[in-house]
């Protein structure tokens, strides 16, 4: 059975508004392709019965909804993939932004798997493109469930590449919103200037759909898009991109030019790297302060969690506000870059997702971008030689989600017509 098998939110929404398929459908297929794959992806913490689908409102008809395990659905216990919440109540009342996918026609099928408190410490899901390697974290349920397709549409949320990260080694789509664009109540956060919503669907194309009618506006891709000016990010001074990923993107640069965009060196390699290494600063100083109860039980959280709490603890407030200053000076330089281009494109993972389910990889490349509070796409397409996904991340001005789609799509397409593949030796 292929495990890989991403669902399309927009022809089902398409197909559900002309009357060809209805909601009860959906639900059935989406029950139907759980039952067929449950057990090898452990996707879900726990379901619910199937919801009155009579009228469904909203520009999404009453699709089934992944909700990630930290974020409140009246009626389920928030238990954060941890030990110190098994046994909670259940919410009495819908996070806020769930009550806006409902609103736009997206309904809670469930809660899936997230990693301990949002963090390093690994759930049980599979990787539906690759079941033995690792499928990201900490949005793992949502990426799984998305790219094996369970559900069409999935939330997750970002602190450092929880959203991102799962969207590359899965082969799916995603997106990050602007922080601050919607409220973050009923979500248990882990740092409160760097939590930020975020959505997985199979493509561009899906993400657009529900981002119109989350936001009940016009669907971004009903305006044409022309080649755009972006400029490549390289990530080298932070040394961690694998050649597969190098080989991959260089092609796809490539593909880029020949079609028409313009493209430019992106001017702030150092400035970035800085910002990398000030957003570890400020997530364990700002997790410590926001996880105080977790801190006084750490010896019962797991050691990643813990060490984490354990070293904000000691992070001295000079040592925030200095990084934070870093972050600042960041932010300044790349919305100046911003205004010159429409948007910056590289790795969104340093390369294939790793062999092996007892780590989620390594978030270095979404840290400085989620420190910078900046939307950011992650474009499924490219592979390995192998067959394993190698996302793109494509990241934009904020409150700009829109521009950045349509960008995203417009390099989509590339990713089909020219993709890269490595050669044996720089796959591990």
């Amino acid at each position: 059975m292929n495990l890989y098998a991403p669902w399309s939110l927009r022809d089902l929404v398409d197909a559900i508004a002309a009357g060809r398929l209805s909601a009860a459908d959906a639900w059935k297929t989406s029950d139907r392709r759980i039952t067929e794959t449950e057990d090898v992806l452990a996707a879900w913490v726990t379901r619910g019965p199937r919801p009155q689908l009579s009228a469904p409102a909203g520009q999404l008809c009453g699709i089934p909804l992944g909700v990630k395990d930290i974020i409140d659905v009246a009626g389920y216990p928030t238990q954060c993939g941890s030990a110190l919440r098994v046994g909670s109540d259940p919410a009495s009342a819908d996070a806020t932004i769930v009550r806006k996918w409902r609103a736009a026609g997206a309904l809670p099928a469930g809660k899936t798997v997230t990693t301990e408190f949002a963090f390093f410490s690994p759930g049980p899901t599979r990787n539906p493109a690759a079941p033995a390697h690792t499928p990201g974290g900490s949005s793992s349920g949502s990426a799984a469930a998305v790219a094996s397709g369970q559900v069409p549409l999935a939330l997750g949320s970002q602190t450092a590449g929880s959203v991102t990260r799962p969207a590359s080694y899965c082969g799916v789509a995603a997106m990050v919103l602007t922080r601050g664009l919607l409220p973050t109540d009923g979500i248990t956060g882990l740092a409160h200037s760097l939590d930020s919503h975020g959505y997985y669907a199979a493509e561009v194309r899906d993400l657009a759909c529900a981002w119109s009618a989350l936001r009940s506006v016009p669907d971004p891709l009903n305006v044409p898009a022309g080649p755009p000016r972006v400029a490549f990010w390289s990530a080298e001074p932070l040394g961690v991109v694998e050649p597969a990923m190098s080989e991959a993107l260089a092609s796809l640069r490539a593909g880029l030019i020949a079609d028409g965009a313009v493209v430019t060196d992106f001017g702030a390699e150092h400035a970035i790297a800085a910002a990398t290494a000030a957003h570890r600063v400020v997530m364990a100083y700002e997790a410590a302060r926001e996880r105080t109860a977790e801190l006084a039980r750490a010896d019962e959280l797991s050691r990643p969690l813990a060490d984490l709490l354990r070293t904000g603890a000691r992070t001295s407030e000079r040592e925030y506000r200095q990084a934070r200053r870093v972050v600042d000076e960041t932010c300044h330089e790349v919305l100046n870059l911003l205004g010159s281009c429409d948007a910056i494109v590289g790795p969104a993972a340093p390369g294939p997702a790793p062999e092996g389910l007892d780590a989620t990889g390594d978030p270095v490349l979404s840290r400085a971008w989620q420190a910078l509070g900046l939307p950011v796409i992650t474009v499924p397409g490219l592979r390995d030689r192998h067959g394993l996904p190698l996302g793109v991340q494509v990241v934009g001005a904020p409150n700009a989600e829109a521009a950045l789609l349509r960008v995203a799509d417009w390099i989509q397409a590339r990713t089909r017509t020219h993709r890269a593949v490595a050669t044996p030796a720089d796959v591990r």
